[in-house]
């Protein structure tokens, strides 16, 4: 059951969790701890010292594909960029390893010629990732935290992050999907169907990982740096 209006900080935490319980591994990833009991959303980020606004925003916009634009004046690219931050440590330090080893376990000793394929296709994907992650990590967050400072940052624009900006990255667990979907067989079928459910998880979290990128976090500094040049 989809919520009828965008979420606030009135609602009930455990309310926003039943509505899509796959909203999960976002809170984790602005390191909002368990134990609810019946704070609000907004109790409950004032108390872990995390920005109603910017949750909200961010949540909003993955349940429902759209940006609630009056949280847009009070939120900050670095609030925005710290949660993308912690999205790479949660990807690359669990995700990932989770889904390799749920992926190695499920591989079929019948299959011994084709096994090291799978899963070096898995590990050349998570390079690439990392590869990714690493631009974003050493040029466009310390162009962010420059722009929060007010130091000069003549080096770098957003420009040049989204003509960069590899979306293929974020599709190519789809190759890897269709390979295992159309063309290996198992005598225990169940693993598999468990590690390609993680695989088709993670593939639909990445690419809303993107659009948060090019949806929020973009026009929220080319804002801030048209206010820099004082226009």
């Amino acid at each position: 059951m989809k919520h009828p209006a965008p979420f606030t900080k009135t609602d009930s935490v455990v309310d926003l969790v039943s509505t899509d319980y796959d909203i999960l591994p976002v809170l984790s990833r602005f390191s909002l701890p368990l134990g609810f009991g019946n704070k609000s959303i907004g109790e409950l980020c004032v108390s872990s010292g995390i920005n109603p606004d910017v949750f909200l925003l961010v949540v909003n916009f993955l349940l429902s594909g759209e940006i609630d634009h009056s949280y847009l004046s009070c939120v900050t690219p670095l609030e925005v960029a710290t949660f993308l931050h912690n999205s790479h440590d949660y990807y690359l330090n669990y995700k990932f390893p989770h889904i390799r080893a749920n992926l190695v376990g499920a591989l079929d000793p019948a299959h011994a010629d084709v096994n090291p394929v799978i899963v070096k296709y898995f590990d050349d994907y998570i390079r690439q990732v990392q590869a990714h992650f690493h631009y974003e990590e050493k040029m466009l967050f310390p162009y962010v935290r420059a722009l929060h400072e007010g130091r000069e940052t003549n080096c770098y624009k957003v420009d040049l992050f989204t003509r960069q900006h590899d979306h293929d990255v974020e599709g190519k667990l789809g190759e890897l999907k269709n390979i295992i979907l159309r063309y290996y067989s198992t005598s225990v079928p169940y693993k598999m169907y468990d590690a390609l459910v993680d695989i088709y998880n993670c593939e639909e979290d990445l690419q809303k990982h993107a659009q948060i990128e090019d949806d929020i976090l973009v026009p929220l500094l080319r804002e801030r740096e048209r206010k820099g040049r004082g226009k």
